[in-house]
């Protein structure tokens, strides 16, 4: 198999190729490097800087790499800016994705993994959240993601293409460090940037009908997503041309913001404790996966827990990022 990762110079995209390769599989990846880092792929991974949205780009690509599936995950993300630029994230993350299984569909491919999210849901009242429970976002970003999962599965019922939609949970961790997240977009890195400037981690809203008042979350190690996308690529050989597996991809465990912090000071030794803002609008009390489709469908489940998660992060931090993690002094530091 060849596949093609778009985005995959990204944080997620880079653990994808990661794992692909150390599988044994081609892997070519297609980035505009925006947001990504090209310095995060392996020498036995091609790059090539372009655009979903560049028709003739895709249609030389997917034919002189023989591809035979594709991972995509090039997208715009930040909830917040949806909302401000909600037109943005229609044209970016619709229009590509359309103008890509266009490609797909005249190529021939016939596997497609989409990268969606637990945006999709909302802010649902439940314990576990189910691939059955209601979908209904509450930010364009949100609405893309649901948006796209339809287009994948109409598209590959039309054409015969397998297809896939993985909704990720809260990601976090690092395979490597120099494939961490160093951006101040999730809660982990946004932990440590307020630390290292020697300001305290910053809740929003400790009010929540929760054990301890602050929002539940279902965190996943980025290498065990990665993972996770390997197995969904090799189970959809197994499967009719036009068949959509739509699964979560958590741990179905929930950890509370002021738990996390807790870990993030046992583990960097910068305890200060976290003060408290607002609520933010449109933030559930709780969003945790069942997992259990996955487990059984594919026999796949996460194995990483939450501290590896910090660990890892940090090692990254502290390798990518040494004059903000120097600028402090504590025991975690490597």
């Amino acid at each position: 198999m060849t596949w093609l990762i778009t985005g995959g110079a990204g944080y997620i995209g880079a653990h994808v190729a990661k794992a692909m390769t150390g599988a044994g599989e081609r892997v070519v990846v297609l980035d505009d490097v925006s947001t990504g880092d090209a310095g995060r792929l392996g020498p036995d991974v091609a790059l090539v800087h372009g655009s979903t949205a560049d028709r003739a780009l895709l249609d030389r690509l997917l034919a002189e790499h023989g591809v035979t599936g594709v991972v995509h995950l090039a997208a715009k993300k930040q909830v917040g800016e949806s909302v401000e630029d909600p037109l943005l994230y229609y044209r970016e993350n619709l229009g590509g994705l359309t103008t890509l299984l266009e490609a797909v569909a005249a190529a021939g491919v016939r596997r497609f993994l989409f990268s969606s999210s637990a945006a999709v849901y909302g802010v649902p009242d439940v314990e576990r959240i189910t691939e059955e429970t209601p979908c209904a976002p509450i930010s364009p970003y949100g609405e893309t993601k649901l948006a796209g999962e339809w287009l994948v599965r109409a598209a590959g019922r039309a054409h015969g293409v397998s297809t896939a939609c993985l909704r990720y949970f809260n990601v976090a961790g690092a395979a490597e460090p120099r494939l961490s997240d160093t951006g101040v977009f999730n809660i982990v890195p946004m932990f440590f940037d307020r630390l290292t400037r020697g300001e305290a981690p910053r809740i929003f809203g400790d009010d929540y009908p929760t054990p301890d008042g602050t929002c539940v979350r279902d965190y996943i190690h980025v290498a065990d997503l990665a993972d996770a996308h390997l197995a969904v690529a090799r189970g959809l050989g197994g499967r009719k041309g036009g068949e959509d597996l739509t699964v979560n991809v958590g741990r179905g465990e929930g950890v509370s913001v002021r738990e996390l912090a807790s870990v993030v000071a046992e583990v960097t030794g910068l305890r200060t404790e976290p003060v408290t803002g607002p609520r933010r609008p449109g933030d559930a009390a709780r969003a945790v996966a069942s997992a259990d489709r996955m487990r059984r469908e594919l026999g796949w489940t996460a194995r990483l827990g939450v501290r590896d998660m910090v660990e890892s992060a940090w090692e990254g931090w502290c390798l990518l990022r040494p004059a903000d993690a120097h600028a402090v002094r504590g025991p975690g530091l490597p």
